[in-house]
């Protein structure tokens, strides 16, 4: 008897998983991202491609992608969720003063933040953001390709990368070398390999670092549609969101 209630109950489970289109062995996602990618100024045409490639990211590596660009899911309830936000090539103010106190009690309360390439171009006015983030977007050359050089070989998001490695892209100027806000440089541009660098020889273009509870990874690479079809610039995102959602050394 106890042997068929058991035979019955996995039969059940896997009726009802039939039903809902799911695998009966897939297993649950170890964690949730929150891809948000709304904009109030200039509109990054690849914001889609980014879209795409953490989605699969997520799904080779074991966590779940929600895309949004619903500022209201800046709710302390919703946040709750999940393990990193990402905030993908978004532009100007995005959040308001109720969503801002919520992301900063995220933040505070242990959540991850990744910011990619325009997250710099974003929440002037919130201070609190900046230091997030770890500095400002000022200007930028015309999109062209240029060294970039890895100085912290070892973390997650740069194990995979070349020490010297070329491509193409929107290379930002920022308001101050990010250093200054205690940042961790992961990686620098080298300005005599491109046009338009204003930075000298330390020009940060991707680091890390704890902020008040939380942990927040940046790249300034990916304003190209083509840049989120590198494999290198994909391992370079996985490692920065792993490491973000602590699932990383």
């Amino acid at each position: 008897m106890h042997l068929l209630r058991l035979l019955l109950g996995g039969l059940l489970a896997w009726s009802a998983c039939s039903l809902a289109g799911k695998d009966p062995a897939e297993k649950p996602a170890a964690f949730q991202v929150l891809v948000f990618s709304r904009t109030e100024g200039y509109r990054h045409a690849s914001i889609p491609d980014g879209i795409a490639a953490l989605r699969a990211l997520g799904a080779e590596h074991g966590f779940s992608v929600i895309a949004t660009e619903d500022p209201d899911y800046f709710h302390p309830d919703s946040l709750a969720r999940f393990a990193v936000v990402v905030f993908l090539n978004t532009t100007g103010d995005v959040l308001d003063s109720l969503q801002q106190v919520a992301f900063q009690a995220y933040i505070q309360q242990g959540g991850g933040f990744v910011g990619i390439h325009a997250a710099s171009d974003t929440e002037y006015d919130w201070p609190w953001y900046g230091k997030l983030v770890g500095a400002y977007f000022k200007n930028h050359p015309r999109i062209q390709e240029a060294v970039v050089r890895v100085v912290d070989p070892g973390h997650p998001s740069t194990q995979a990368l070349p020490a010297s490695w070329r491509r193409t892209d929107e290379w930002y100027n920022f308001r101050e070398n990010p250093r200054l806000s205690g940042v961790q440089v992961l990686a620098v541009v080298d300005e005599s390999t491109y046009e338009g660098g204003q930075m000298g020889e330390d020009h940060p273009i991707s680091w890390y670092h704890t902020y008040a509870g939380g942990r927040a990874w940046y790249t300034a690479m990916g304003h190209t549609k083509e840049s989120y079809a590198e494999p290198l610039f994909r391992q370079h995102l996985l490692g920065g969101i792993l490491w973000a959602a602590g699932r990383a050394r």
